[in-house]
């Protein structure tokens, strides 16, 4: 699996909610064959949901998609962030099998950093994790969106 290519994706998708107003994080699920499930790109702004991170909306699409809320053996979900704990835990539920992110986040992160969720026991599922797959590009595009609001 190409895991720069489908980062580069999710890179495009954080690019995207840039222009949308939103925080850029992008994500995008694939399957073993490395063909793309569902994508989204953060959109709590315009949805008007709290829970509208990347990873929810690509994890919804995915579940229509696959008619399934338990997605199908070997997915992959690539995201531009460190997940939060509301969103590694919809990770564990869905049943993802691994889990790309490219900057790691101390302040928000629930995967290296904060509850650290996929080692808690009361945490069913637990993916293979990678993180800092193009981790300088994602950390540059945060950066540049937060710069002009600090």
């Amino acid at each position: 699996m190409n895991d720069a290519a489908h980062m580069a994706r999710a890179l495009e998708l954080a690019r995207q909610a840039v222009g949308a107003g939103e925080t850029p994080i992008g994500c995008v699920v694939v399957d073993e064959n490395g063909a793309m499930i569902a994508e989204g790109a953060n959109a709590p702004i315009a949805s008007h949901d709290p829970t509208a991170h990347a990873e929810i909306v690509a994890l919804r699409k995915a579940g229509a998609a696959l008619g399934n809320y338990r997605l199908k053996p070997g997915l992959t979900l690539y995201v531009t962030l460190e997940p939060c704990a509301m969103c590694a835990g919809a990770i564990s539920h869905a049943r993802i099998a691994r889990l790309v992110y490219g900057a790691s986040d101390p302040k928000g992160g629930g995967v290296a950093h904060g509850s650290r969720v996929f080692e808690q026991a009361t945490c069913h599922w637990k993916p293979e994790v990678a993180g800092g797959v193009l981790a300088e590009e994602s950390a540059a595009i945060l950066r540049e969106f937060f710069r002009p609001r600090r």
